[in-house]
């Protein structure tokens, strides 16, 4: 048995009292597209049905549309007007910016043009400008938007220059109007969409010749306008050209101006340049001077240091007389060795040692007087160039006070003869302009009836609507989907409940109120589910004397007894003795599903009516007994959960390898609650797309609370053949074909 169970855990089934799973131990996630087509399948005639009204709508929406046709005209507009003068216009047309064509777009959409093409084709009074209007659709946006708008906003207050009928009738005029530019051109179209071509191709040419007409006007108003202003502007700058030039003459006259101000003034500027530079070499000379007059005065005072001034050093005649001193002074120096100091000899010496050294000193004292004179020099000269260039500066100040004035008085005239020019220029050149009929804005194109409709769009709208359909139909699949939480899949069952799924059960079709039997030989998948379910329940408990299952389900109808009554006839086939004990004496199953009668049974044996041999009995099945569930009872789950029920189940588990009791839904009544914790395992039965997730988790948990061991779950009543793909990993044709085969074969 060790063996086997190792080997049921390595194939993913459940081992013997290992009824529960944790997460580890849920199977992986199906992907999500896997997941969406199954809720796609699964609700294939919700999606179905939803995409066929949707379509249907669409197509009724589409064809319900009035009929419109498209008038187009092309303009080309210019950069500039045709180049018949070459100077600029009043308006000045900047064309090389956006601004200006997006400009020009919002005129030809604007009301002045709309009022302009109505007045010109006299439709102030023609549908569905004025006058009466035919109803629209009643499936019709425009309808629908427009009452909208009125219903939350009002009607909006008309124009001043326009009444509250001809406000709607321009509305209304230039709501079908639209402006489309040419893209990497000048060209524009203009369209225009009405439900009658002609009318259309009347339009949208009155609309261009309206724009081109407007434009040449504006252009010929300016010019007008600027033309009058600009001999209003010619008159008064005459008068002021006159003044100014009087003014000029005057000051002429009264300052003796004949040389022109800026020519004297540039005369007294070189003076004062001149003096300038003048006054600076002679500071310069003058602190050279300065420099040489104090060292040799302050050389005088030290012995020996006037020998080492520059121009002692280079006069030729001191230097002869310092030699000559030198002579003498070693003449005396040798004969005073020899002589005395009255000698004659000596005193010679002496006398022209004193006679040189007097002209040395004379010399020298020359030099000294030449150094300060020349300084003195300097500074006379230094003090005459300050005076003249002080008298200078004053005089170039005067003059250029008058030259400011002179100055003022010539600009302005200077001005106001080159306005007064400019203007009489421009007033010619706009008089000019002012009579051209030249426009930069032509039709390239007019407008032709349109001989085919552009809405609606009947290909394009019936994909869009289908398109449309399609999303819808899955979107409203998903919503439903969301909101349903029944169990539909053994994966719920792992995840929602927390219960290993022991197999799923197919839903069977039987003539009548037939229940499927494997007594009475039911389809070969109905079969082989209730031999999984046997399999998995095998080795889902341990090997006791008698192992007793109870089987019961959230609610009625989930199909509990067939699972009850099938599984004792499966564990009958292979071999063991089975007891199906009909513990739902609320409404009994068990006699019906094997046959027999209900009375003796389970309640009549409780109470004591009658002894246990009398009311179990064998079916037609070998090796498969039948406790039916007796005389319908007052109080049901008192008798259950009696000692005499405990007892007769313990004496019914030495006799019987398995007994498996068909109990009451576990929610509707508390017979199953009392039964649960007595029976080895509980099975616990869930009605595919019957049970909400919620009923089963509540219905887990009384069984928890009650101490009962549930062993795992069956999701029963499985729709195969409505849901053939949502399933199909579980049950697919190959299966169905190879039960079969092995059906014929048998």
């Amino acid at each position: 048995m060790s063996d086997t169970k190792e080997g049921l855990r390595m194939m993913g089934a459940p081992a013997p009292g290992e009824y529960a799973l944790n997460d580890a131990a849920l199977p992986p996630a199906s992907p999500h597209v896997v997941n969406s087509l199954m809720v796609v399948y699964r609700r294939r005639w919700t999606v179905v049905t939803a995409f066929v009204l949707a379509t249907a709508g669409a197509t009724v929406y589409t064809f319900s549309q009035p009929r419109l046709y498209e008038a187009r005209t092309r303009l080309l507009i210019e950069t500039e007007n045709p180049n018949v003068v070459n100077f600029k216009a009043v308006i000045d047309e900047d064309q090389t910016k956006a601004e200006y064509y997006q400009t020009q777009y919002n005129i030809i959409q604007s009301r002045a043009i709309g009022r302009r093409a109505l007045d010109e084709l006299k439709l102030w009074n023609t549908p569905p400008f004025g006058g009466t209007a035919p109803a629209d659709s009643p499936f019709s946006l425009r309808r629908v938007i427009a009452l909208v708008h009125t219903t939350n906003a009002g009607p909006p207050p008309p124009p001043p220059d326009e009444t509250a009928l001809q406000s709607r009738a321009v509305d209304a005029f230039l709501a079908r109007l639209d402006v489309t530019p040419v893209r990497n051109s000048r060209l524009v179209d203009i369209k225009y969409r009405l439900d009658d071509p002609a009318l259309a191709q009347k339009i949208v040419n009155a609309v261009a010749h309206a724009y081109i007409e407007q434009t040449m006007e504006f252009k010929f108003t300016a010019s007008k306008q600027a033309g009058d202003w600009l001999e209003e502007r010619l008159a008064e700058q005459r008068k002021i050209v006159e003044q100014a030039e009087a003014r000029l003459q005057a000051y002429r006259e009264e300052h003796d101006a004949i040389v022109p101000a800026e020519d004297r003034q540039n005369i007294v500027v070189q003076k004062l340049a001149d003096l300038n530079t003048a006054l600076t070499r002679a500071k310069t000379e003058r602190i050279q001077k300065q420099s040489a007059y104090d060292q040799i005065r302050n050389a005088r005072d030290v012995p020996g240091s006037v020998d080492t001034f520059p121009l002692i050093l280079t006069n030729s005649f001191i230097q002869q007389q310092k030699s000559q001193l030198s002579e003498l002074q070693r003449e005396y120096a040798q004969l005073s060795e020899k002589l005395g100091d009255k000698h004659p000899e000596i005193i010679k010496v002496k006398s022209a040692l004193q006679i040189s050294q007097a002209k040395l000193s004379g010399e020298i004292s020359k030099v000294v007087d030449s150094v300060k004179t020349d300084y003195l020099a300097a500074v006379a000269q230094e003090r005459s160039l300050t005076a003249a260039l002080e008298q200078q500066k004053t005089e170039a100040l005067v003059m250029n006070r008058k030259a400011i004035e002179y100055g003022v008085l010539e600009r302005d005239a200077k001005s106001s003869r080159q306005i007064y020019e400019s203007l009489m220029q421009r007033a010619k050149e706009t008089g000019v302009s002012a009579e051209l009929k030249t426009s930069n804005i032509s039709v390239i194109d007019r407008a032709e009836t349109p001989r085919t409709p552009v809405e609606p769009r009947v290909q394009y709208m019936l994909t869009l609507g289908g398109c449309g359909a399609f999303l819808f139909a899955l979107c409203l699949a998903f919503f439903f989907e969301h909101f349903d939480n029944r169990i539909k899949t053994p994966e719920e069952i792992q995840t929602h409940l927390r219960l290993a799924s022991l197999g799923l059960v197919p839903a069977v079709r039987l003539k009548g109120s037939m229940s499927p039997s494997l007594y009475k030989r039911a389809p070969g998948n109905f079969a082989e589910a209730l031999r999984t379910i046997r399999t998995n329940v095998l080795f889902a408990l341990p090997e006791e004397a008698a192992r007793c299952i109870l089987v019961t389900s959230t609610a009625p109808g989930e199909g509990k007894s067939v699972i009850a009554s099938n599984l004792a006839m499966s564990l009958a086939h292979s071999g063991a003795r089975v007891l199906l004990v009909d513990g739902d004496m609320r409404k009994p199953r068990g006699h019906e599903l094997l046959g027999g009668p209900q009375e003796p049974g389970l309640s009549n044996v409780i109470v004591g009516e009658t002894k246990l041999a009398d009311a179990v009995r064998r079916t037609p099945i070998p090796s498969l007994w039948l406790l039916a569930a007796g005389k319908t009872p007052p109080n049901p789950a008192e008798l259950l959960g009696s000692e005499r029920f405990r007892d007769l189940l313990l004496s019914l588990q030495t006799r019987f390898d398995w007994i498996i009791i068909d109990s009451a839904p576990i929610m509707a009544v508390a017979d199953a609650s009392v039964m649960a914790h007595r029976a080895t395992g509980v099975l616990f039965v869930v009605g595919s797309e019957m049970t909400s997730r919620h009923a089963a988790q509540k219905a887990v948990e009384q069984l928890t609370h009650c101490r009962a061991r549930i062993i795992g779950a069956v999701l029963n009543r499985v729709a195969l053949d409505r849901n053939r793909y949502y399933y199909s990993h579980y049950y697919s044709r190959e299966y169905q074909a190879y039960y079969r085969s092995e059906r014929t074969a048998s």
